[in-house]
């Protein structure tokens, strides 16, 4: 009396028109029966938050605790953590959209309208500023710092030992 193994096959017969109409009502009510799920951070903005009960609890081969005692875990953890995020999304991302809506808002009127108006003229006037500041200190700052340099280049330090 040892392990039988037994190989089964099964089919379902069913005629092509009978299979068409069992379908037609599903299809024509629901339009696609399983859709992909969207794909909310398509830039991987949060994949570090990626987290699996594995990542969090992991029992090394030398230490187990009872399988019925893992799965409970396992179970309480992914459910407590659905059920507070769901939680938490439910009383914080309206507000949450609202401020960050509000500050982006803000941030971008003040890029648009202030920081790059600002820009674009010190881009446009430093060309002649850099002409002005090239003769200022070829007038001024050049012979000075010759006349200093040829005042200072004679000037001898010899260090001895007494």
């Amino acid at each position: 009396m040892g392990l039988e193994k037994e190989k089964s096959d099964t089919s379902i017969i069913m005629d092509e028109d009978e299979f068409n109409r069992s379908i037609e009502p599903i299809l024509s009510k629901q339009g696609k029966v399983y859709a992909a799920a969207q794909d909310r951070d398509p830039n991987d903005i949060n994949a570090h938050l990626k987290v699996g009960f594995e990542d969090v609890i992991a029992e090394p081969i030398s230490t187990h605790s009872f399988d019925r005692v893992w799965i409970g875990s396992h179970a309480a953890f992914e459910l407590v953590k659905f059920m507070f995020y769901r939680l938490l999304t439910t009383l914080l991302a309206v507000p949450m959209a609202f401020i960050l809506g509000l500050v982006f808002g803000v941030l971008s009127c003040i890029h648009i309208w202030l920081v790059m108006p600002v820009i674009q003229s010190f881009m446009m006037v430093l060309p002649s500023v850099q002409i002005v500041w090239r003769s200022l200190t070829d007038m001024f700052v050049t012979p000075l710092f010759h006349s200093m340099g040829k005042a200072l280049s004679s000037i001898q330090v010899k260090t001895t030992e007494n």
